[in-house]
């Protein structure tokens, strides 16, 4: 049964693809003698005409994914595509840069000699220092510093054991409070004879 006609009618009014369009099998004989638009209208408030749903993609795989990235997963090197600026512009690494090293400089500033503070200031600005310990290493090495910083070195790592087991270096350790008991005297394994003088006899 040749139907283009009232498919074609149909897609226009229900404004979708023909491809869309689908007639009930009962009721075959009435859309056939359906020639104009209104016809086509109450065959569609019947029921007898009705638009196919669009074919669309499942988003369940991908709200899964992004649930997932969401905590910090699937973010590994083997997901990452473009250059290093593309997921971290060079804007925001400068400004997180310069932001820090400013905010160091103003701490260390009440100790600064005079024109120190405008000097690392200005190089901040124009990108001499690479990070925050590089100012570090710059302010000592200048002397920039109005007095020295106190440094907290820690000890060798040599402990004797007087100073692990917590006595002093030149401490002697404590004597016992009980007397030594003196020794026995030692047993003779002979008898000592004495010699007897001889008698004379008158």
């Amino acid at each position: 049964m040749m139907l283009k006609l009232q498919k074609r009618l149909a897609a226009n009014v229900m404004r979708c693809s023909p491809k869309r369009v689908a007639f009930d099998p009962a009721r075959l004989e009435d859309i056939k003698e359906a020639i104009t638009k209104t016809d086509i209208r109450l065959l569609v408030g019947e029921g007898a005409i009705r638009e196919v749903p669009e074919k669309g993609v499942s988003r369940v795989r991908a709200n899964k994914r992004l649930v997932q990235r969401r905590k910090g997963l699937r973010k590994g090197a083997g997901s990452r595509k473009g250059k290093s600026t593309a997921r971290h512009a060079r804007k925001d690494a400068w400004m997180s840069k310069v932001r820090a090293q400013r905010n160091f400089i103003k701490e260390i500033k009440p100790i600064l000699k005079p024109g120190a503070f405008k000097e690392l200031y200005k190089k901040s600005k124009g990108g001499f220092f690479r990070s925050v310990k590089h100012i570090k290493l710059y302010t000592a090495e200048h002397k920039l510093f109005a007095m020295p910083m106190k440094v907290s070195r820690p000890s060798e790592g040599k402990t004797t054991r007087q100073e692990q087991a917590g006595e002093k270096p030149n401490q002697q350790p404590k004597q016992s409070s009980q007397r030594k008991s003196s020794p026995k005297p030692r047993r003779a394994g002979k008898k000592e004879t004495k010699a007897r003088e001889p008698t004379t006899k008158n």
